[in-house]
């Protein structure tokens, strides 16, 4: 899986105040085990909401805006938008390696074939110490993989959803998990009847993050999962690469700019705050936080 920008640390050129967890605020990381901070120097800390999960989102993008194609390149994932970088894979597994629950679309799934939700799978060479990191943050040893379909559709022997020590949920309608009861479940799935006619809405996706008693969840798309999440003001903070290659597809590709052909400006009226900036080669990596 090597790649572009492989074997680069991801440089600190800025970052706010702000990105330190003041005192008595209850965080998430901190300083990384010696081998991790070689790739990313400094810390990794994510301050956790009080009330109720914490959700942070992770997209690559190019520099004109894309972060997923359409349905005419259905196997063209993110590893086609980063120009398969090593740094951004890089990141990926750190934000895996912190979160509790990882939250992905039907779509995603479909588009990644024989993709699997752990940091593990995307750096093999350092699951042990990605591992070993989680238990140091007294974390379980996967995350949660939370699976949104409003259909059902999706195919419980996909490798990302029945390695037995990864817990899954299908997150579904009653039309969906009526779908999926035909169908024979690895041992690690379930299927949760938390929506009603023909959408799962993002407050309970969120309640279902709190059953598992996550206190961090970690979306990665697709970007209409990520919309529902935002309008719903469930998005605390965004982990954004900025690739440097230009799409320039108009017809059916998606950017995170729009959901459903409506801007974000219009839709939501919110405002983020720029957190922190990197650098590994050419990719920029940005993080923001969401006003409350």
């Amino acid at each position: 899986m090597a790649g572009r920008s492989e074997g680069l640390a991801i440089e600190p050129l800025w970052h706010d105040p702000e990105i330190v967890p003041a005192d008595g605020v209850e965080a998430r990381g901190g300083l990384l085990p010696p081998v991790l901070a070689a790739r990313f120097p400094g810390e990794l800390a994510v301050s956790l909401v009080p009330e109720r999960p914490t959700v942070i989102a992770n997209f690559v993008s190019s520099v004109d805006g894309v972060v997923a194609l359409g349905p005419s390149e259905p196997a063209a994932g993110g590893g086609e938008i980063s120009g398969f970088s090593d740094a951004d894979r890089f990141m990926m597994a750190l934000l895996r390696g912190l979160a509790d629950v990882v939250i992905v679309g039907a779509g995603t799934v479909r588009v990644g074939s024989r993709h699997r939700w752990t940091a593990r799978y995307l750096y093999p060479a350092l699951a042990a110490d990605f591992a070993a990191w989680r238990g140091e943050l007294w974390l379980s040893a996967q995350p949660t993989l939370i699976v949104v379909t409003a259909s059902g559709n999706v195919d419980p022997a996909h490798p990302g959803l029945s390695a037995p020590d990864v817990p899954v949920i299908v997150a579904t309608t009653p039309a969906g998990a009526k779908h999926l009861s035909s169908r024979p479940l690895p041992a690690n799935m379930r299927v949760e009847a938390v929506g009603s006619e023909d959408r799962v809405p993002a407050g309970a996706i969120l309640e279902l993050v709190r059953k598992t008693g996550a206190r961090l969840a970690l979306c990665e798309g697709g970007p209409h999962l990520f919309g529902e999440l935002l309008r719903a003001r469930l998005i605390d903070e965004l982990f954004l690469t900025l690739a440097p290659q230009v799409i320039g597809r108009d017809s059916d590709a998606h950017r995170l700019a729009l959901v459903e052909g409506t801007s974000f400006g219009e839709s939501h009226g919110r405002w983020s705050k720029l957190l922190g900036v990197r650098r590994a080669g050419d990719d920029l990596f940005l993080r923001y936080r969401f006003e409350r």
